[in-house]
């Protein structure tokens, strides 16, 4: 009552309201949603396995924090389980869920094939791709590559240090990383 005296007194009851205007509403894409829904793969492994290779990677600006690893069987070189845990949005928990359906199964030498190259960006854009990520969230393909990329460090740093010396591997993952 008073606000209302008060306005024509001032007068602002002649002013025409304006409807609120309605919130523009950003949608996930389906698989963003099912793989944020339904994650994949998550849970740890011992950090101390010698066949276990894990990456800690965050993003400062969003708040991001990703844990990949992987699971390699030393006599065949392929990566026969990988685990998440992720702190963050949805596409950067579906991106890690990703990340690690496409790494098990794979050669060793094929993960170590991805370079910040041309063959990373392919990786980071099927992510994004796959996942209809939008150019704002693209950061959470990269982080995924990047958390990849320092499993594989881990785990060959493992080998080294227990013996398995494979220079070529090594050298590959010291030039992955460093590029």
């Amino acid at each position: 009552m008073l606000r209302s005296g008060c306005s024509r007194i001032l007068g602002l009851g002649q002013q025409i309201k304006q409807a609120p205007s309605a919130p523009i509403l950003r949608f996930y894409h389906e698989r963003v949603v099912d793989h944020y829904n339904n994650p994949r793969n998550v849970g740890s492994f011992d950090k101390n396995d010698p066949t276990v290779g894990t990456g800690l990677v965050g993003a400062p600006a969003c708040g991001d924090v990703m844990k990949l690893q992987i699971k390699v069987d030393d006599q065949t070189g392929k990566i026969v389980d990988a685990c998440f845990k992720t702190f963050g949005c949805g596409s950067a928990i579906a991106s890690s869920s990703i990340a690690t359906e496409w790494v098990k199964g794979r050669e060793m030498e094929e993960v170590l094939s991805i370079k910040n190259t041309l063959m990373s960006c392919l990786l980071r854009m099927e992510i994004a791709k796959h996942l209809s990520l939008p150019p704002v969230k693209l950061h959470c393909s990269m982080l995924a590559e990047d958390a990849i990329k320092a499993a594989v460090k881990d785990y060959e740093a493992k080998r080294a240090k227990n013996g398995h010396h494979n220079t070529e591997s090594t050298n590959n993952t010291e030039k992955a990383v460093e590029a």
